[in-house]
């Protein structure tokens, strides 16, 4: 069955992220000011889980291009997801990170694309390029899907992270949950 592939697909990916990379990120969340999310397409929607359960463990969290985010600010941390570090939408966004004097992270397949090498940090997890027609990519699923789901579960295992580091559970998070549904 196709799900059992994909399950196996995202335990190999799992398995090459160190620990070390949850603990990056969640120190720099702890010590941000504000949080920014940013990402396009189905990155961008795994960026938007992510700010969201960082809303409900309480911290000041915007997602980029909203029309309710405030400007980015010193002291402010810009999270990017992004598969292929190139999309041109999203280098705009971290140049002006840092021209801002934000602190960026870029969680990302290429460490050395043009957003890992204008972050200040970059946090690399397994996936492949949308563009497999060079055959050579191990993975069944169609285009960056890999790189997507594994941004998602590694983004909560961040959230776990910082869950234990503020003795927090899913009881007291859900106070902050959506109440006007």
């Amino acid at each position: 069955m196709n799900t059992a592939q994909i399950v196996k697909e995202l335990e190999r990916a799992a398995a090459l992220i160190s620990d070390a990379a949850a603990e990056q990120l969640s120190s720099a969340v702890q010590g941000a000011n504000n949080i920014f999310v940013a990402g396009a397409g189905r990155s961008g929607l795994m960026m938007k889980a992510f700010a969201m359960r960082l809303m409900h463990l309480g911290f000041r969290v915007h997602v980029v291009g909203e029309t309710v985010t405030p400007g980015i600010a010193k002291d402010d941390l810009l999270i990017v997801g992004t598969g292929s570090g190139e999309t041109r939408s999203l280098i705009g966004m971290v140049e002006k990170a840092k021209l801002l004097h934000a602190t960026v992270a870029a969680v990302t397949i290429h460490p050395q694309s043009s957003i890992g090498s204008r972050s200040d940090f970059v946090i690399e997890l397994p996936g492949a390029p949308k563009d497999q027609s060079s055959g050579t990519d191990l993975t069944v699923q169609p285009m960056g899907s890999l790189f997507e789901q594994t941004l998602l579960l590694f983004l909560d295992a961040v959230i776990l992270q910082l869950m234990a580091t503020q003795e927090k559970s899913s009881g007291t998070m859900y106070g902050n949950h959506a109440n006007l549904e």
